[in-house]
C-alpha cells in the first residue's frame, strides 16, 4: 500500500512538471499589428505616427539644373571671377539639389503644435580664379564642403594640382527649423517682412532685387494673431547677423582698386545687440492678397581701428516699408496672376538688395576707348569716415511678374525689378569730393563723373511644362543692367583673381544675361 501511494503521487508530480513544461512552450498571444494610418486632421499626404497621435507628413522634390552665362545658379555674371567676363569666367554652372521636408502635427488642448524641417542636399560645380602666379596660376572657388548656415555655400579656395580635394562632399543646407504654437513661431523660417512669394513673383532666377526675400529662412520668435476673414498680423524679433548685414563701411579704408573691385572700405559690423524688430498686417482672401510691413534694423559697428582704443561711431537705427499686392483670377486665363511689391529702406539695405542677389557689384566688357570697360557699385547700409558719426545709405525698389496659364501643362511668367541707392554727403565727398578716394591722383584724371549712387534694372521671361503632376520643365532668362554713375576714365592696378591687367579702363554701365534650365520633380 505504502508502495501504491508512493508510486501515484510520484507519477503526479511528474505529471504537474511535464505539463509545466508545455505550457512554457505554447505561443504567447502576439500584440495587435499597429499600422499607419491616414491623418485627415491636416490636408492630404499626413499619417498618423504609430502609437502616437502625431501626424507626419514627408515632402520634397529632387532638382537638376544648369545655368549658363554665369559662375552662379541664382544670380547674375558679377564679381569674381563670373564678373571678369574673359578666360576664367564660367559659360554654364550645374547643380543637383535633394530637397526633404517634415511636417508634424499635434491636437492639444491649447491648439494645434506644429514642427517643421526642411534640408537641402546640394553638388554645385565652381570655377577657378587667378592664384595671381606669374605662371598662370589657379585656385578653385567652389564649396567642398558641408555648409550648414541655409545660406548660399560660401566660396572656398582649394589649390588644384591634380585633385580637386574633397569634391563629393557638396553641401547641406538647413532652411527652416521651427516649432508653432498658440500663435508663435519659434525657429528659422520665412521672414515676417516678406511677400508670401519671397524673392519669386513669377520667376526661378534668385537674384531679384526690389524686395525683401528670406527663402533660406531666418531664425526667428514671432507672435501672428488671426482676425478672421482672412486678415492677420505678426510681429516678429528676427536675427540680423547672417541675413540682414549689408555692411557698415569705414570709407578711410577706401582705395580706387577696392572701390573698381565692388568694396567701399573696411567693413567693421559689430556684434548683435538687437534683433530687427518686424510687423506685418496682411488680407488674403480669394481676390488676391494685400500685405504692408515694416522693420527696424540696429547698424551697431566695431572699431575705428584695429582695437577699442581708437573709437567707435554710436548706434544708428535704420528701417524699412514694403507693400505688396497680388492679384488672382484675372480675365486672361484660368490660374493667372499678378504679384508685385515695392519696398522703401533706409540704413536697413537687405530688404531691397535681398541676400541672394547681394549689394556689390563689379563687372568688366568691352571698350572702344580704353583696355576694356568695368562697372562697379556697393549699397552697405551705413557709411562713416575715422571719427565721424554713421551715414546710413537709402535705397527703393520694386519687382513684379504676370504669370499666364496656356493650358493645364504649359505656363509664362514675364518679370521684372528695379533698385536704387542713394549715398549722402559725407559718402560722396569721402569718395568723390576735392581730395576723394577716386578723384585724387594722376590715374584718376580721366574721371569726369563720379557718384557713388547707382541702379539696377532686371528683366527676365520664363516658361513651364508640367507633362505630369509635380515633374517640371523650366527655362528662365534673365538680363540684368547695371546703371553706375561714374564716367570717364581710370588707372586700375589690375587683380590677380581676375587676371585683369593695370591700364586704363572706361567707366562704363554693364550688363549681364544668364539662362537658367531646371528639370525638378516634387514629390
Amino acid at each position: 500500500m505504502k508502495f501504491t501511494k508512493t508510486l501515484l503521487l510520484g507519477s503526479a508530480a511528474g505529471l504537474m512538471a511535464a505539463s509545466g513544461a508545455f505550457a512554457a512552450d505554447l505561443p504567447v498571444k502576439a500584440k495587435a499589428v499597429e499600422y499607419v494610418k491616414i491623418c485627415s486632421l491636416y490636408g492630404a499626404g499626413f499619417y498618423y505616427i504609430p502609437g502616437t497621435d502625431t501626424c507626419i507628413k514627408l515632402g520634397g522634390y529632387l532638382r537638376a539644373e544648369v545655368a549658363l552665362g554665369t559662375n552662379s545658379v541664382y544670380g547674375a555674371a558679377n564679381g569674381s571671377p563670373a564678373g571678369a567676363h574673359n578666360r576664367l569666367s564660367n559659360y554654364y554652372t550645374m547643380r543637383a539639389r535633394e530637397d526633404l521636408n517634415i511636417d508634424t502635427r499635434t491636437a492639444t488642448e491649447y491648439g494645434v503644435v506644429r514642427t517643421f524641417f526642411d534640408g537641402v542636399f546640394s553638388w554645385t560645380s565652381g570655377g577657378y580664379q587667378g592664384s595671381g602666379s606669374a605662371t598662370g596660376g589657379t585656385v578653385y572657388t567652389g564649396s567642398l564642403g558641408l555648409n550648414t548656415s541655409g545660406a548660399t555655400p560660401a566660396l572656398v579656395g582649394s589649390s588644384i594640382n591634380g585633385t580637386d580635394g574633397n569634391t563629393s562632399a557638396g553641401s547641406l543646407g538647413v532652411y527652416y527649423a521651427f516649432i508653432q504654437f498658440a500663435g508663435f513661431t519659434m525657429g528659422k523660417a520665412v521672414s515676417q517682412f516678406d511677400a508670401p512669394w519671397t524673392n519669386y513673383p513669377g520667376n526661378n532666377f534668385d537674384g531679384l532685387v526690389g524686395g525683401s526675400g528670406t527663402v533660406t529662412g531666418v531664425t526667428q520668435f514671432t507672435y501672428t494673431a488671426d482676425f478672421g476673414q482672412g486678415v492677420t498680423a505678426a510681429f516678429s524679433a528676427e536675427d540680423t547677423s547672417a541675413y540682414y548685414q549689408a555692411g557698415n563701411q569705414n570709407l578711410t579704408g577706401a582705395t580706387a582698386g577696392g572701390m573698381i573691385g565692388g568694396s567701399y572700405g573696411t567693413n567693421a559690423i559689430g556684434g548683435t545687440r538687437s534683433p530687427n524688430l518686424v510687423g506685418m498686417v496682411r488680407v488674403d482672401q480669394a481676390w488676391g492678397l494685400f500685405q504692408a510691413s515694416v522693420a527696424a534694423h540696429d547698424n551697431h559697428v566695431a572699431y575705428y581701428g584695429a582695437n577699442e582704443a581708437t573709437g567707435h561711431p554710436d548706434d544708428k537705427w535704420g528701417w524699412a516699408v514694403q507693400l505688396a499686392l497680388s492679384i488672382k483670377n484675372i480675365p486672361t486665363g484660368a490660374g493667372d496672376v499678378i504679384n508685385v511689391s515695392a519696398v522703401y529702406t533706409d540704413g536697413a539695405t537687405r530688404y531691397n538688395f535681398q541676400n541672394l542677389a547681394g549689394s556689390s557689384y563689379s563687372m568688366f566688357g568691352s571698350s572702344g576707348v580704353a583696355y576694356q570697360s568695368v562697372g562697379f557699385a556697393n549699397a552697405p547700409d551705413t557709411v562713416y569716415i575715422t571719427g565721424s558719426s554713421q551715414e546710413t545709405v537709402k535705397t527703393w525698389g520694386f519687382r513684379g511678374a504676370y504669370t499666364h496659364n496656356w493650358d493645364p501643362y504649359w505656363n509664362t511668367a514675364l518679370y521684372g525689378a528695379y533698385a536704387q541707392a542713394q549715398y549722402g554727403s559725407l559718402a560722396k565727398n569721402a569718395l568723390c569730393g576735392v581730395g576723394g578716394v577716386f578723384v585724387t591722383g594722376v590715374a584718376q584724371a580721366g574721371v569726369t563723373s563720379c557718384n557713388p549712387d547707382f541702379a539696377i534694372g532686371q528683366i527676365g521671361l520664363i516658361t513651364r511644362w508640367t507633362p505630369v503632376k509635380n515633374l517640371t520643365f523650366s527655362a528662365d532668362l534673365n538680363w540684368t543692367h547695371l546703371d553706375q554713375k561714374y564716367a570717364g576714365t581710370v588707372g586700375y592696378s589690375g587683380s590677380g583673381a581676375t587676371a585683369k591687367p593695370a591700364a586704363v579702363y572706361e567707366l562704363k554701365d554693364q550688363d549681364s544675361i544668364t539662362l537658367l534650365l531646371r528639370a525638378q520633380r516634387n514629390w
